[in-house]
């Protein structure tokens, strides 16, 4: 049944005290809000109900990125050890549920296995199922938010070293920004370690907008559950109800855009703010760019990797790359 538009201004009450974050994590949130575009880092979509339907996002037939990546390490995954090499430090970065990692783990044969994933519950789970099917690989979590700053603790083994980015989610950078993070792994590196990484490629936009826009809805709940999150977070008053999914691909750009649309107009309180949104302006929660194989390993080559390898599928809409960190 249709809801009313009294319905649309209804308010939920404001999340438990306990349950809120820093004043520093509400200062960062604020500041978006309040900038004169809103917006939101992606990494607030990835609490516990945001990380399991991201999970069912990798499910559906128009999100192609997770199937073509799978496909690619298939064909081509004894490669790929062999260029990363075995009994490795592996360091999953992101690693959710750890599935991707794991479908690896017989061909790369890592000594050590560190997930990384700022939803720590959720890493902490599927650890605990990692270590009774794989018991000979050391294995431990780690709950950080490496989007800024990502320094591993001394309980992470330097030598051999080898970073895991699957999935694309390099493209929630910018260009700018994904080079400083590249140097941030490369920091955490010794001479001769490795980043094994997927890249999503650009392509046509249909194909990219319904792979973000999917006809039954699940990416609309993962970018609205984002509402939820930060609710809890900050003591925000957002009504789920009041918002709707947007995305698209910014051709100009070179990536996919996902906002979320006031339905009406409404004021938004938090603890130590406030701002009023027009029916029709957004809040904008992720980017997701797109390259070319070539400007990537331009990134990486600034970044302070060489030596690398790409694998793609046939019709080239995803790559794989390994590279290794060289001397300053």
């Amino acid at each position: 049944m249709p809801r009313s538009s009294e319905d649309l201004h209804a308010r939920p009450p404001p999340a438990a005290p306990s349950s809120r974050a820093s004043a520093a994590i509400i200062a960062e949130i604020g500041a978006g809000l309040l900038a004169p575009a809103a917006h939101t880092s992606p990494k607030y979509l990835y609490d516990a109900l945001g990380s399991k339907l991201f999970e069912a996002i990798c499910e559906l037939p128009e999100y192609y990125p997770t199937r073509t990546e799978a496909a690619i390490f298939a064909a081509h995954g004894t490669e790929m050890a062999q260029e990363a090499g075995a009994n490795s430090t592996l360091i999953d970065l992101g690693a959710g549920n750890c599935a991707k990692a794991a479908s690896l783990f017989p061909l790369l044969k890592p000594a050590n296995y560190v997930a990384v994933d700022i939803s720590y519950d959720f890493l902490t789970q599927a650890l605990d199922g990692l270590r009774l099917r794989f018991p000979r690989i050391a294995m431990q979590g780690l709950g950080l938010d490496f989007s800024s700053r990502f320094v591993l603790p001394d309980t992470v083994p330097e030598q051999g070293r080898l970073f895991f980015y699957p999935g694309s989610s390099i493209g929630n950078f910018p260009p700018d920004q994904a080079i400083a993070f590249l140097r941030r792994l490369r920091a955490n590196l010794p001479v001769g370690g490795g980043l094994l990484i997927g890249v999503d490629l650009v392509k046509d936009s249909a194909t990219l907008d319904a792979a973000y826009d999917d006809a039954i809805g699940v990416t609309g709940a993962f970018n609205l559950n984002l509402l939820r999150h930060l609710n809890r977070l900050m003591g925000a008053d957002f009504d789920v109800r009041q918002w709707q999914h947007r995305a698209f691909f910014n051709t100009d750009a070179k990536r996919v855009e996902m906002h979320l649309d006031a339905r009406v107009d409404l004021t938004l309180r938090w603890d130590g703010g406030q701002r009023r949104f027009a029916a029709g302006e957004s809040i904008h929660t992720e980017d997701s760019h797109k390259y070319t194989q070539a400007g990537f390993v331009g990134l990486l080559e600034q970044a302070g990797f060489a030596a690398t390898r790409s694998w793609t599928d046939p019709q080239q809409w995803f790559a794989v790359m390994h590279a290794r960190a060289i001397a300053d």
